[in-house]
């Protein structure tokens, strides 16, 4: 295998739970009113320091999406997807974002694993 290189953010970051390799900045976080089968996720404008997988077709809450698995570069755990391809016309403002599942794949920008206010309404899609 080749030589890892890691992305060093500055400033409050979502991390990767396992061995805490940063993903994101604060100011990248869109929203935390997503959900996936595993419970709440975080969608991100830009996430680096992830491998993305092979495309496919996903029947999710909000229809069909073309999307990529992505992994943690480091300790290669699944982290999320990318939306490719939004096929309502309603959620073509995911096309190139991220998906981050929040609960157990995640740190938050305090070192909590589940940065998360329980009475904020989920919206948004995923896997049924």
């Amino acid at each position: 295998m080749g030589r890892l290189f890691v992305i060093d953010l500055q400033g409050e970051t979502y991390s990767c739970k396992h061995c805490h390799t940063p993903f994101a900045l604060t100011d990248d976080l869109i929203s935390k009113s997503f959900h996936c089968k595993h419970g709440r996720a975080y969608l991100f404008e830009n996430v680096v320091n992830v491998t993305v997988g092979e495309m496919e077709h996903r029947i999710m809450m909000t229809g069909w999406h073309t999307v990529a698995d992505i992994f943690c570069v480091c300790c290669g755990s699944l982290v999320g997807w990318k939306y490719e391809i939004a096929y309502e016309k309603s959620q073509k403002y995911k096309e190139g974002k991220f998906i981050i599942e929040s609960r157990f794949k995640v740190l938050g920008p305090d070192g909590g694993g589940y940065d998360m206010n329980e009475d904020e309404p989920m919206i948004g899609s995923d896997e049924e």
